[in-house]
């Protein structure tokens, strides 16, 4: 298989020695999210990550696929401020900062509306600020009409445009996904990629999405990081040359299947060594 031109220029610079910070410093733009040497380390000995420095410029959506258990979602959590690193450094305003986990992780007994309003509640928004930006949440991913619902009632993509809208409620700068669409079915996994895309030009933030999907994420970012095996290090990184807004049909063809083929390669390579 011909390897994509713009493949091939990440591929060169991966030749030889991997100097992972000076392939993914962004030359103009302002970073968004940095990590510099970051390394973890649970206290059982479990070593989760290993010099990991990867930086994200403001506006860029990248994806990160690997092998299970590489830490993958361990980088969210330290990014987030949920888990501290063992090692290294991460700068992101964690103040400004969204995130959605792999289950939606609604309250079973608020209604949309409440779950939407629950961040703004919770940072302190008057009663009709949060009503008023719930309610423009709510109508953004689709979900007019069932705002008085409770998340039984809901389906599982109407449940996660739901955890989508909450996060998107406080408009943050860097937006993180764990794997948020892994759950369901094809269609509708398609169709919320869509919808995210769409939000993504709309309100402009800078997304690191983590998935096992490769057509997902080629078809979802500006570049896909590709993990290796426990402790996870960064193996590849592969620029994806389509502009966006991205048309459902650019699954079909042959530019996007051959970069989704390199990638694979590239993953497998991780599994098997």
């Amino acid at each position: 298989m011909e390897n994509h031109p713009a493949m091939q220029s990440a591929k060169d610079t991966l030749n030889g020695t991997f100097d992972a910070g000076a392939l993914n410093k962004p030359k103009g733009a302002g970073v968004a999210l940095a990590f510099d040497r970051v390394g973890m380390q649970f206290p059982d000995g479990t070593n989760a990550l290993d010099d990991i420095t990867l930086h994200i410029a403001e506006g860029e959506f990248v994806s990160i696929v690997g092998p299970s258990g590489c830490g993958k979602s361990t980088l969210l959590k330290i990014a987030s401020g949920l888990i501290p690193q063992t090692a290294g450094t991460v700068t992101v305003d964690r103040n400004n900062l969204g995130y959605t986990f792999q289950d939606a992780t609604l309250l079973p007994w608020r209604k949309v509306m409440g779950n939407v309003e629950l961040l703004m509640e919770l940072r302190g928004y008057t009663a009709e600020e949060r009503r008023r930006i719930a309610q423009e949440q709510i109508d953004l991913v689709g979900l007019s009409g069932f705002e008085n619902h409770y998340p039984k009632r809901l389906s599982g993509g109407m449940r996660m445009r739901a955890s989508l809208a909450r996060s998107l409620a406080l408009n943050p700068s860097v937006f993180m996904f764990d794997e948020p669409f892994g759950a369901l079915d094809e269609i509708t996994r398609e169709r919320l990629n869509d919808e995210l895309i769409a939000l993504y030009l709309r309100n402009g933030f800078t997304g690191l999405f983590i998935t096992h999907s490769i057509p997902e994420a080629v078809y979802m970012s500006s570049k896909v990081i590709v993990m290796s095996r426990r402790p996870g290090r960064i193996l590849d990184i592969f620029n994806v040359p389509f502009d966006y807004p991205r048309s459902p049909e650019l699954r079909y063809d042959a530019d996007f299947s051959a970069l989704c083929g390199e990638v694979s390669i590239s993953l497998r390579n991780a599994i098997e060594k």
